[in-house]
């Protein structure tokens, strides 16, 4: 099956009502699950994903770009392609694309990756694990997730407390909590953002209170949240 763009791996979508916000358009943290879902499809059809877990080996997202050029709406279908895009170092990088129904693009992402060993969390080399064919080590893409720095002027600030729903597999928060974090932040601006740029620093776990801190720089606003006096996520939008 061809693809565009050298994309690798295709799935389709529907929109559902709950994934939706007050205005009608999806949510970033929705379509952060859909992005993670199917880059777990990919990886578990070429025996790069689940299947490491008996190896204790397991991958973790360390950075994310979103950027919804027309946010879906409820009921929409939706053509997800996701790809490798090479490796730098450490790091593996995975890319996004979402059509419409009529094969526009709508959005894109990029992100990259972490691979390491479940017990001692020691960061491991991701080609140790992946098909040449998928994420040449030789190459990486033009676009790379940036590393954020915090700036700008605190506005607004919460501690909330990781509940169940917020954890995956791993027991870990799941990478999409943190933007629905971000998302619910920002609803109190009445502000429902099409892009978001993320930086995973640390894990968090149930029980954990973490102090969710809004700055605006400029036009931008940029999100920290601490727990434990360690800054476990940064994102900016």
């Amino acid at each position: 099956m061809s693809y565009p763009e050298d994309f690798q791996f295709a799935k389709n979508f529907e929109v559902g009502s709950y994934q939706v916000h007050p205005h009608g358009a999806i949510r970033l943290s929705s379509l952060a699950d859909l992005l993670q879902e199917i880059a777990w499809r990919h990886a578990d059809s070429g025996d790069f994903g689940r299947n490491l877990l008996a190896n204790q080996q397991m991958w973790v997202l360390s950075r994310l770009e979103i950027n919804m050029i027309e946010p879906p709406k409820w009921g929409d279908q939706l053509q997800i392609f996701t790809g490798g895009r090479g490796a730098e170092k450490l790091f593996a990088f995975r890319e996004f694309l979402v059509w419409d129904k009529n094969q526009r693009p709508i959005a894109r992402a990029m992100s990259s990756w972490l691979l390491l060993n479940s017990e001692t969390k020691r960061i491991q080399r991701p080609e140790s694990v992946l098909p040449a064919e998928l994420f040449d080590p030789n190459k990486k893409p033009t676009w790379i997730p940036q590393k954020l720095e915090l700036a700008g002027e605190k506005i607004n600030e919460e501690t909330i407390r990781v509940q169940n729903s917020d954890l995956d597999l791993y027991q870990h928060v799941n990478n999409t909590s943190y933007i629905r974090w971000v998302e619910n932040l920002l609803a109190e601006l009445s502000f429902f953002p099409k892009q978001i740029k993320i930086n995973y620093l640390s894990e968090c776990l149930a029980g954990d209170l973490v102090n969710l801190s809004l700055f605006q720089f400029g036009d931008r606003y940029l999100i920290s949240g601490t727990s434990s006096e360690k800054i476990v996520f940064l994102a900016q939008v």
